[in-house]
């Protein structure tokens, strides 16, 4: 089969590799659509992945061609989206329920072979299968949104926040949709390129800017989440909660990145700081959320490259071209 492979930090490429072969509670899936993140980003620069090279693509969605000799849930021909989560169910943080903490955590595409290939193997618990009205092209879009959703548990959003968003890409486009949906009384958005602005205001944000200088406020804003991992959106967030506000850190900053905090300003506005990782219990509701239609992809995704274009499609993402960038093997 073809697949993308990181072979080493900066080195990316499309080769010709052996076709997968199922354990027996694995399922081997024809990747109909993989999409890029900027996990993706984070690989190619060394970081997450224990050992290159490694296939990436932890987005992703398609049909079941090849099942494991111990899988009944599910069958040839079945269309699924994955999650790609993989814990070890032993440690403490497993034992305790928080999985996507776990000591041993891997995951399909970041320390697992993924998606961006023609062929995949996933466990069966981690599939999910997609109503018959869902194009599995579109799927690959649920496991941000399960990110998304996880970010929301986090947040614990009471009706009538105030909301502030830092970055319009997917994430930050997610993230708004899903507060216009948990009674939120206000959002507004942030990112410095007015392109993806243009979409945050077409999918009905309150206010937009490329600063918060540019936006009045009397006392701050209630939820502030940063979906960029930028360090001057951070340092600017941080500064932004109001009294009994909470900051989300949700965009993925690179390991070197540093942001400066006030402990008497946290304790004497009772600000919560807060972090939220991947996928918590969160993706089958966000495959529910999605079939129900929380999100439109055609807005989300903005570009579909076949596999062998995958080198090309990662330099789009970096540069910030488009929104959802998918590859379609």
């Amino acid at each position: 089969m073809r697949a993308a492979i990181i072979e080493s930090i900066g080195k990316v490429s499309v080769e010709t590799v052996p076709d997968p072969a199922p354990g027996p509670r694995d399922v081997v899936i024809a990747v109909k659509a993989c999409g890029l993140c900027g996990t993706d980003l984070h690989i190619l620069q060394g970081e997450f992945a224990p050992a290159l090279p490694i296939i990436p693509g932890h987005e992703f969605a398609g049909e079941i061609v090849e099942t494991g000799s111990e899988v009944t849930e599910l069958a040839i021909g079945d269309n699924v989206a994955v999650d790609p989560s993989l814990h070890c169910h032993e440690c403490h943080y497993c034992r305790s329920g928080r999985g996507n903490l776990c000591d041993n955590w891997n995951a399909i595409g970041v320390s697992k072979p993924g998606g961006a290939a023609e062929f995949a193997v996933a466990p069966v618990a981690n599939c999910v299968k997609l109503p018959d009205h869902v194009d599995v092209r579109t799927a690959a879009l649920i496991e941000p949104l399960s990110c998304a959703v996880r970010g929301y548990d986090v947040l614990r959003s009471t009706l009538g926040a105030e909301v502030l968003i830092y970055g319009s890409g997917t994430m930050g486009l997610m993230m708004l949709e899903l507060a216009k949906r948990t009674g939120a009384a206000s959002v507004d958005v942030l990112d410095v390129n007015p392109d993806r602005l243009t979409t945050a205001v077409a999918l009905g944000v309150s206010r937009s800017a490329a600063s918060a200088d540019e936006l009045e406020t009397v006392r701050g804003w209630d939820l502030v989440v940063d979906a960029t991992g930028n360090a001057g959106a951070i340092q600017d967030g941080l500064g932004r909660v109001a009294k009994g506000g909470t900051f989300l850190q949700f965009g993925v900053a690179d390991y070197a990145t540093t942001a400066v905090i006030e402990p008497y300003r946290i304790y004497n506005r009772e600000i919560t700081i807060t972090g939220s990782m991947a996928v918590l219990h969160s993706y089958e509701r966000a495959a529910a959320l999605f079939a129900g239609g929380v999100i439109d992809p055609a807005v989300f995704i903005s570009d579909r490259l076949p596999l062998e274009q995958y080198p090309d499609a990662l330099e789009r993402f970096k540069a910030g071209l488009g929104r959802k960038i998918v590859v379609e093997p």
